[in-house]
């Protein structure tokens, strides 16, 4: 069984930069915009578990990037900025006049953290679930790094295809333990699609399986992190992945802290994942965060 969504939202698309982009969005056009960024591999449209458990009255809107769900695929290398371009074009095209809300999860708060340093005055609420950077990278691994992307060009890479949805729902929720199976069903016909032949294919472009070819800089995150002076929260699951970031993150105090003055929430019951294993407790601290001053 399929989960059936509780608040219905409608399907638009928008030429941004030169690709066509997929964009879900919840609410009425009169209500305060709220746009949620998905993660690596993930569509917006996973969002509905959250919407639909939220009582606040947003207009929520949920692009797919570039290369993922229903946007255009690249088919090239996909550059870190570009997501970034995109973000401005979509936040100047729906709230041109107005400070925004940003909220992402994983490499899509890694996304809203950047923009919010970088053009803070646009940004009146950050809320940053699951994505706070990389380690630092070692500058004397550039030359191998480089070379490692040269040679991944020289094929095409792949996803792997399934013979129906019922193969992909078991990958989804292995990795998602706490995750319910009607869920699960419907996040695998939001990722994939089915074709003439009953083929299963992710929609999501193998070309993003490529190794970025620049190396990470923390230092340069953690640069625009601190230039950030909208209200800000940050979020994690009780069994995230990422422990040595959430480590450094619950000491609030530590003049170490790359976000100034954030409030941070830990989701009990879940892993990195978390608007997929506990929307409802998800919901309920973006509740309590966009209602209060």
């Amino acid at each position: 069984m399929t989960y059936q969504p509780i608040k219905e939202g409608d399907s638009t698309f928008l030429d941004i930069r030169g690709k066509k982009h997929h964009l879900k969005i919840w609410g009425q056009s009169d209500a305060p915009k709220l746009f949620y960024l998905h993660g690596w591999a993930d569509t917006g449209t996973t969002f509905q578990f959250v919407v639909d458990k939220m009582r606040s009255n947003w207009q929520i809107i949920a692009p797919d990037w570039r290369g993922f769900g229903k946007t255009e695929h690249q088919n090239s290398s996909y550059w870190f900025p570009d997501y970034l371009a995109d973000l401005d074009f979509i936040l100047e095209t729906y709230s041109p006049d107005e400070t925004v809300t940003i909220m992402g999860h994983s490499m899509g708060a890694n996304i809203a953290s950047l923009y919010a340093g970088i053009k803070p005055e646009r940004v009146n609420q950050l809320i940053n679930i699951e994505g706070f950077g990389l380690s630092d990278s070692d500058p004397n691994n550039a030359p191998d790094t480089y070379r490692r992307w040269l040679q991944k060009q020289e094929s095409a890479p792949t996803f792997n295809g399934y013979s129906s949805y019922d193969e992909l729902i078991p990958k989804i929720t292995k990795r998602n333990p706490s995750m319910k199976l009607d869920r699960a069903a419907f996040v695998a016909r939001e990722w994939a699609y089915e074709d003439s032949n009953g083929h299963i294919s992710l929609r999501a472009d193998p070309y993003h399986k490529l190794p970025n070819a620049v190396q990470y800089r923390r230092l340069e995150a953690e640069a625009c992190w601190k230039n950030i002076i909208a209200r800000t929260l940050l979020i994690w699951g009780e069994h995230t992945n990422f422990k040595k970031e959430m480590d450094l993150l619950k000491n609030t105090t530590s003049a170490k802290h790359p976000f100034t003055q954030a409030k941070c929430v830990c989701v009990s019951n879940t892993g990195h994942m978390i608007h997929f294993e506990n929307p409802e407790s998800l919901a309920a601290v973006l509740d309590d965060f966009l209602s209060s001053d």
